[in-house]
């Protein structure tokens, strides 16, 4: 009985840490760590990529945890999200979920900073830079002080998803983090509000019933569409710029592989965003924000596979 509940609780903390969001920012990590390793000749040790990865995920959970324990009050009105962990009363005291959170914070600064002794002094330092900027920027910036106030919260508050690519690269090499590390960031920062705003028009009622001025709840459904349209196309433009980077030597990056596999994935994005213009509907925005995520994740692999065959 007692191994039960003891499981149960386990299951229940690892639910509060949303990890369908962080498999896949440790998955752009992961990508952004094998592409730097393949194109600067760089090997990685073992335990760099345990540190970075278990970091990253902890860093990731503890982001999503403290999270929800800030907005526990409006995920108890909202359809979507009160059977959460703590407004479903599964987690209670709620201060249980926000200590959670502190120690795996903890956890993934010390990850990323003990970087330094496996790979380099200044790769850990900066490892440990943008671990923590992303837990600022994600808790402090977008939880405390936009969600609630500005229809600008994603935009603003998105920036900590280019974290965990940065984190990634970094803990493998510094050569081209500021051009190819920050494009792939980059990637997953533009991402970030077309996924969420295709994924607040379709709840938009919670989000209004709550008072939570996200861009596509606020606006009328004629320029949401709009602005997932435009957000998916500057998407879909920014993915083919790592094609058109050099290294310091003048060879290219990436090449046609990553090339085509972008154009091809950013035409179903672009199809799937027409679509939602088209036919305003929670449907057509729900497919969309339902492929947002393999998308991400296929330019990525087509990063990693490119690379692996220069």
């Amino acid at each position: 009985m007692q191994k039960a509940e003891s499981s149960s609780k386990i299951k229940t903390y690892y639910e509060l840490t949303k990890p369908k969001i962080w498999y896949l920012l440790v998955f752009t990590a992961f990508g952004a760590a094998i592409v730097a390793s393949k194109i600067y000749s760089v090997e990685v040790s073992p335990l760099t990529w345990v540190l970075m990865l278990f970091g990253v995920a902890a860093g990731s959970a503890s982001a999503n945890t403290l999270t929800n324990y800030h907005d526990r009050d409006i995920d108890a009105i909202m359809e979507r999200t009160k059977g959460r962990p703590i407004p479903s009363g599964r987690i209670s005291p709620p201060e249980r979920a926000r200590d959670f959170g502190l120690v795996l914070a903890g956890i993934s600064l010390a990850c990323a900073f003990a970087i330094s002794y496996t790979a380099g002094f200044w790769n850990g330092i900066w490892a440990g830079t943008f671990m923590a900027f992303g837990l600022i920027n994600n808790v402090l910036v977008y939880s405390h002080a936009l969600k609630r106030r500005s229809r600008a919260n994603i935009i603003l508050g998105g920036l900590c998803g280019g974290s965990p690519p940065m984190i990634g690269y970094a803990a493998v090499t510094l050569q081209g983090l500021w051009d190819l590390g920050l494009v792939m960031a980059g990637l997953v920062f533009i991402w970030i509000p077309m996924h969420i705003w295709a994924l607040t028009l379709h709840f938009k009622d919670d989000y209004n019933k709550v008072n939570v001025p996200m861009l596509t709840a606020v606006q009328s459904e004629k320029t949401s569409v709009r602005v997932i349209a435009i957000s998916t196309l500057v998407m879909v433009l920014f993915s083919v710029v790592p094609f058109f980077l050099s290294t310091e030597s003048g060879e290219p990056v990436m090449r046609e592989v990553y090339l085509y596999t972008a154009i091809a994935s950013g035409a179903l994005m672009l199809a799937l965003s027409f679509w939602v213009i088209a036919k305003p509907s929670e449907k057509a925005s729900w497919m969309l924000f339902k492929f947002s995520s393999p998308y991400l994740a296929v330019l990525f692999i087509a990063l990693m596979v490119d690379s692996a065959l220069r």
